[in-house]
């Protein structure tokens, strides 16, 4: 039996979708369908990643190691870390690194911009229970959050 190559695309297909908002640069926003509920956000954190309680510090977490994880790979590869003063031209600070990158020649990631934006977010609130089993309610709110731009 011989094994088939699969594409990113089929490995894709009907989870993610890609939403181009820029035309000079890519502006990649990850949709997620099966995560658009609170119901299928509950079902998410019981069933996929197995916790018994679907709690709102997984939010944490999960924004945590994300945040070390672009940290390490940045320094891992000595990429330069621009941090996005309020109102700045996100394009006009990173034109010296992307010249910079294209005079090498290469393909790279030429620095990695961070700023915080309001964003459409799932928050969780606790609920009024008569046990005493912790119990949210999830919903979306707009909150201020870290974003990198690569």
């Amino acid at each position: 039996m011989s094994a088939r190559v699969v594409t990113v695309n089929e490995v894709l297909g009907g989870h993610v979708a890609l939403d181009i908002e820029c035309l000079d640069r890519v502006y990649l926003n990850a949709y997620v369908p099966i995560l658009q509920s609170s119901g299928q956000v509950v079902a998410f954190m019981t069933q996929y990643l197995d916790l018994p309680i679907p709690s709102p510090a997984l939010f944490d977490k999960i924004g945590q190691k994300f945040r070390r994880s672009v940290a390490s790979f940045a320094e891992a590869n000595h990429i330069p870390w621009v941090k996005f003063a309020k109102d700045t031209r996100k394009a006009e600070v990173m034109t010296p690194y992307l010249k910079q990158a294209a005079a090498t020649g290469r393909s790279q990631v030429a620095a990695i911009g961070v700023a915080q934006e309001f964003q459409r977010v799932w928050t969780a609130y606790q609920r009024d229970t008569r046990t005493a089993a912790p119990q949210y309610t999830f919903a979306k709110a707009d909150r201020r959050v870290t974003c990198y731009y690569f």
